[in-house]
């Protein structure tokens, strides 16, 4: 069985895959690969809080436009049939996608993968799993890093030749997904604390969405200024 012991970076401990879901918690996030079960320690208050806003952004803005869903750790993805099994800390599957999605894992590459980085998890989400991601052939990859002196959002988008490159942010900080058509993100945001209403940024985005009739932005728009009223 995987033990629950708290420790300040993933233990490491020889298993098969078969024992990996076997053992592997529901409320705990274990990863597996090359033999071993990685089991990370219980992430900070405020890795969670992240967390949760940006799968209410997300999770609500894919459910608005019927794009797929949305699903957050723990929750096995396995990469390819031979590879690592991760546990993204969030991941969109697209509708075109969803035939490979099983009732207790994913088979393949989500169409776009977000990890938070904490303290722990450093190496794996800048280099291990990037790697991994690229070659699953993962479309879009978000790295957010809201450590004490290395706030920090970087974004890369699968090319045509299968190389997750870095995606452009604007002079003012506002990211544009590749994957999900016309969702955007002020990065600023994400370092606030407390973070913002997430019924207020998904007010902004659908206040001037091309594919939101009229009628419906007005409404957004009236629903925009009275919570940025009421945040002020």
């Amino acid at each position: 069985m995987l033990s629950t012991t708290f420790i300040s970076a993933p233990r490491r401990c020889q298993v098969s895959y078969q024992e990996y879901l076997k053992s592997a918690s529901e409320t705990r996030i274990a990863e597996w690969i090359n033999g071993e079960a990685l089991i990370y320690p219980p992430h900070s208050l405020k890795h969670q809080n992240l967390v949760g806003f940006i799968n209410s952004l997300l999770g609500n803005f894919v459910a608005c436009f019927q794009l797929g869903v949305t699903l957050h750790a723990p929750f096995v993805v396995k990469l390819w049939a031979e590879g690592p099994a991760r546990e993204p800390d969030l991941l969109f599957i697209s509708q075109e996608n969803q035939n490979n999605l099983a009732t207790k894992q994913f088979n393949g590459a989500p169409d776009l993968i977000v990890e938070i980085i904490s303290p722990s998890s450093v190496t794996e989400d800048r280099v291990r799993k990037f790697t991994e991601y690229e070659q699953a052939g993962v479309r879009e990859y978000w790295l957010i890093d809201p450590r004490l002196h290395q706030q920090q959002a970087d974004f890369y988008v699968l090319d045509e030749t299968g190389i997750l490159q870095s995606a452009l942010v604007s002079d003012a900080g506002i990211y544009t997904s590749a994957t999900l058509p016309h969702f955007w993100i002020d990065i600023a945001i994400l370092w606030q604390s407390p973070l913002p209403n997430p019924q207020l940024i998904l007010a902004d985005i659908f206040r001037t969405h091309p594919d939101v009739p009229q009628p419906e932005q007005e409404i957004y728009q009236a629903l925009y200024d009275s919570l940025a009223a009421r945040q002020a």
